[in-house]
């Protein structure tokens, strides 16, 4: 075989690889369009949670919007918690500040400081470390503490769990979970 043979050869052998390559490519990119993600208009990703929205301030629920839900869901659920409780650098548990569930799958956002009455249509309420069920904002009593804003795309509507805590719902959740998408914010007490 000459050389200008090989090479024709090898582009030819290069480009009907890219053309069966091109589906696949497509699909993960279609894939990636469908990912369920999570975010807040108030802080980025990482990000330091504004003072409106923990103890220092109003303590008002942040906004969060999402998108990207799998076929088939049927609700959707909402944990935000701290595992760096009392201090990060010795952290001893995990403190709760939301339990929400049966977010119905039409709703792709919660509104700043959204009221219990206000929350989607059918949407429960879980218990949090405080023994209660409405938003409590952030009061990290030293250092800085992380936030886990955690979305559950779920394949069924649970019905009333009687408040449970977010150990509860999250086994509820374990065998319904279609898709799982999260937020992390941080949040620091100036002293």
């Amino acid at each position: 075989m000459r050389f200008s043979d090989h090479h024709s050869l090898c582009r030819r052998l290069t480009a009907t690889l890219g053309l069966l390559l091109l589906p696949a490519a497509l699909l993960t990119a279609s894939e990636a369009a469908m990912t369920l993600t999570l975010r807040s208009p108030a802080f980025a990703a990482g990000g330091a949670i504004p003072s409106k929205y923990t103890c220092d301030g109003a303590s008002h629920s942040p906004p969060l919007e999402w998108s990207g839900a799998p076929d088939g869901t049927k609700s959707f659920a909402l944990i935000i918690d701290d595992p760096d409780a009392p201090d990060p650098k010795a952290p001893k548990a995990t403190w709760v500040h939301w339990v929400l569930y049966d977010i119905p799958a039409s709703a792709s956002s919660l509104p700043e400081a959204v009221a219990p009455s206000h929350l989607p249509a059918g949407t429960r309420a879980g218990s949090t470390s405080a023994k209660g069920t409405t938003y409590g904002g952030p009061c990290p009593p030293r250092g800085r503490h992380r936030y886990f804003h955690k979305l559950y795309a779920l394949d069924a509507v649970l019905g009333d769990l009687h408040h449970p805590t977010a150990d509860q719902l999250e086994a509820a959740i374990r065998q319904h979970t279609l898709a799982r998408a999260e937020l992390i914010g941080t949040y620091e007490r100036s002293r």
